[in-house]
């Protein structure tokens, strides 16, 4: 490791590598508490190291190159792999989840990157990549986790209420008065994760955003705003997404009779 004159430091392959060995503390915890945790703990340590290996590489490809197109690229991929990662966590799928996931990720994240870019950031040109990559990136990674837990309680809802809202409709409720309940409980528990964060940042944690800016020798004042930028654009898109999916989901699940059906 070593540091230059205004306190940057540049971390070494040494030092990832001695980084790395302190995984293993956490692999003899977890074979000692029989956690069963010792192999997953490995796969995702080398995941970790290869994955962002590879996107390094990638992304200093792109950074130097700056064409639209490939940067348009990447944009898509990154979206598709999130969408495809929230309905991966939905426990309970129904034919169209896909569908309804790459919607509300791609909706939300996209939506809320543009406002950031065009507007608050005002990039010129949209597309550079060192500003339009890593805003989508926390912007989906985020979002992702809470249309994740939106779907997964709602669905639940759905599957484990079903007496209750067909006694409702049965009762001339409309549809959404019948599921409107599960759906606020559902999104509550989306936004649970964001809103946490939020309490929290700058008291009790240091968001990796500003923590890297200032790793890297940013001025403490502007790494702050940044991340208060990014706090507000994760809290937004999360809250689109959590709505979005919620809908998605609440049409699947009624059909033009306006019955509940289970897909």
């Amino acid at each position: 490791m070593s540091a230059t004159a205004d306190m940057q430091i540049f971390l070494t392959y040494s030092d990832i590598a001695l980084a790395s060995s302190l995984i293993i503390i956490v692999i003899i915890l977890s074979w000692r508490l029989r956690l069963q945790l010792t192999q997953t703990l490995l796969i995702a340590a080398v995941r970790t190291i290869v994955q962002l290996s590879f996107i390094g590489l990638i992304l200093a490809w792109i950074f130097a190159r700056e064409q639209w197109y490939e940067v348009l690229v990447i944009l898509t991929i990154m979206t598709l792999i999130a969408g495809s990662a929230a309905k991966n966590r939905v426990k309970r799928h129904y034919k169209g989840l896909l569908a309804d996931t790459l919607i509300a990720v791609s909706a939300s994240g996209i939506l809320v990157t543009a406002i950031a870019i065009v507007m608050i950031l005002q990039v010129q040109p949209w597309y550079t990549p060192q500003f339009v990559i890593p805003i989508l990136g926390l912007i989906l990674g985020n979002s992702l986790t809470a249309i994740s837990l939106t779907s997964n309680q709602l669905i639940n809802a759905f599957h484990e209420q079903q007496g209750r809202i067909e006694m409702m409709l049965s009762l001339s409720a409309r549809p959404f008065e019948a599921v409107h309940d599960p759906i606020r409980s559902a999104i509550i528990n989306g936004m649970t994760p964001t809103l946490n964060s939020m309490l929290v940042v700058g008291i009790v944690s240091l968001p990796g955003m500003m923590t890297g800016q200032i790793l890297a020798g940013a001025d403490p004042t502007q790494a702050v705003r940044y991340q208060i930028v990014t706090m507000f654009l994760i809290c937004v898109s999360s809250m689109l997404g959590c709505t979005i999916s919620a809908l998605l989901i609440y049409r699947r699940f009624f059909n033009k009779r306006k019955q509940l059906i289970l897909p």
